[in-house]
C-alpha cells in the first residue's frame, strides 16, 4: 500500500504513440481545423456553369469569404464534416435532418451590396433538383441547398426594372459588368472550324451551330461581349453579326409568373424587393407577387395561401410585415443565366458569402500546355 498518498507519484514514463495513433490524431486535428476554417473564414468553390462569364469562367476555383457578411451558425448539425449534400463519390446523404437549429449570423465587416458577387443557397426546390425526376425531388435544409454564384443587382427595398436588357434600380441605370455577354446571331460563309473558334476564345458553351441555311450561309448563335462581337464581325468569312433583339412578350418562366407580371428576361418589372419591416396589403396582386416568398421563406411556421387569401397560424391576415431582407441576383452572362428573373428573391438566411479571389483556373477544353489559365491566379473577384 502507498501510504504517502498526499505526495505526488513519480510520473510514469509515457509510452510513445503508435504510428496509427499519430496518424489518427493528425487526421482528426486536420479535419477539425479545416471544418472551422470552412465555417468561419473561407470556403472553396468551383464555377460549374458559364452564367457569370466573362467575369468568372467555368473551371475557376475560388475562395468565398464568410467573414465579409458574417458567418451563419450551423442549421443542420448532424452532418459529416467537409461534405455538402452527399458523402463523397456516392449518392448517400451526408446528413440527418432530425435536428434543425435556428439560423443566426455572426457580425461581419460588410453587408451585401449591389454589384457584389455573392454565393448563396438557391431557394427553390426545383433549382435544387436540377435534372432530377420530379418524384425524386428533395427539399434540402437551407444550409445544404445547392450553392449558386451570381451578382447582386438589387438589395432589400430597391425597386428593380429591366428595359431592353438595361438594369434600372430606383430609377437609375445600374453599371453593367465589364465584358458582359449577350446572345448574337452570326452568319458565316461556311462552317467555322474548331481552330478558328478556339482562336476566338469560344468554348462549346459559347456557341451553337444552327446549320446551313443557304449555299454560302451557315448560321450560329454566339454568346459574346461587345468587343468580341466586333472582333468576329471583322473576320473575312463572317457575313453578319447581329445582337438578338429584345422581346416584350411575356415569358411564362419569369418570376413570379402571374397575370399581373407579364415579364421576360429582357423586360422585367418594376418590382420592389422585400425588406425587413416592410408592410404590404394582402390582395390578389400582392399575393401573386409575394405569396410564395411569404409562405416558403419568411420564417413562418404555418403560412398558407388558399382561395386568394393568406393565413398565418390559422388566422387570415389582410396585411403582412416581412421578417427578413431579400436580394435579387443575376448572372453577368445575361442571356445564359438561370437567376432571380426566373426563380425569385434570395432570402438573407440563404446568403453564404462573398466571392473573394480565384486561386486556380483550369480550362477543360485546353490542351496539356494550355490547361491552366495562369493569368487568373490570385485574381480578386469584382
Amino acid at each position: 500500500m502507498y501510504w504517502k498518498f498526499w505526495e505526488k507519484k513519480k510520473e510514469e514514463a509515457k509510452k510513445p504513440k503508435s504510428f496509427v495513433r499519430e496518424w489518427w490524431d493528425a487526421i482528426v486535428f486536420a479535419v477539425v481545423a479545416a471544418t472551422l476554417i470552412r465555417w468561419l473564414i473561407m470556403e472553396a468553390y468551383t464555377i460549374p456553369t458559364p452564367s457569370m462569364e466573362n467575369s468568372l469562367l467555368v473551371g475557376d476555383f475560388l475562395f468565398v469569404s464568410k467573414f465579409h457578411y458574417g458567418t451563419r451558425t450551423p442549421r443542420t448539425p448532424l452532418q459529416i464534416p467537409l461534405t455538402h449534400q452527399k458523402i463523397w463519390f456516392t449518392e448517400i446523404p451526408s446528413y440527418l435532418d432530425w435536428i434543425q437549429l435556428p439560423t443566426y449570423r455572426l457580425p461581419g465587416i460588410s453587408h451585401v451590396k449591389r454589384e457584389d458577387v455573392v454565393v448563396f443557397n438557391v431557394p427553390g426546390v426545383a433549382e435544387n433538383n436540377y435534372m432530377m425526376p420530379r418524384n425524386e425531388w428533395k427539399n434540402y435544409p437551407i444550409d445544404l441547398k445547392t450553392n449558386y454564384i451570381k451578382r447582386c443587382v438589387g438589395v432589400a427595398g430597391d425597386v428593380l426594372e429591366i428595359k431592353d436588357r438595361q438594369l434600372i434600380v430606383n430609377g437609375v441605370p445600374l453599371k453593367n459588368p465589364e465584358n458582359m455577354q449577350f446572345r448574337y446571331h452570326v452568319i458565316s460563309k461556311d462552317e467555322i472550324n474548331d481552330r478558328n473558334l478556339e482562336k476566338l476564345g469560344l468554348d462549346p458553351e459559347d456557341y451553337q451551330a444552327y446549320g446551313r441555311s443557304g449555299p454560302d450561309q451557315v448560321e450560329y448563335m454566339m454568346l459574346l461581349n461587345s468587343k468580341k462581337a466586333d472582333e468576329v464581325k471583322a473576320l473575312p468569312y463572317i457575313k453578319s453579326v447581329t445582337l438578338q433583339t429584345t422581346t416584350k412578350e411575356a415569358d411564362a418562366r419569369a418570376f413570379p409568373g402571374a397575370k399581373y407580371t407579364p415579364w421576360n428576361g429582357d423586360n422585367y418589372g418594376p418590382l420592389t424587393i422585400p425588406k425587413e419591416g416592410m408592410t404590404i396589403q394582402i390582395n390578389d396582386s400582392t399575393l401573386a407577387i409575394y405569396g410564395t416568398t411569404i409562405r416558403d421563406f419568411d420564417l413562418n411556421k404555418d403560412a398558407k395561401m388558399e382561395n386568394g387569401k393568406l393565413s398565418i397560424d390559422g388566422k387570415v391576415v389582410t396585411q403582412y410585415t416581412f421578417k427578413q431582407n431579400y436580394y435579387f441576383m443575376m448572372g453577368d452572362n445575361r442571356d445564359n443565366s438561370l437567376d432571380s428573373r426566373y426563380w425569385g428573391f434570395v432570402p438573407e438566411d440563404h446568403i453564404v458569402g462573398k466571392g473573394f479571389f480565384i486561386w486556380l483556373s483550369l480550362d477543360k477544353y485546353g490542351d496539356f500546355l494550355h490547361k491552366i489559365r495562369w493569368r487568373r491566379f490570385f485574381k480578386l473577384i469584382n
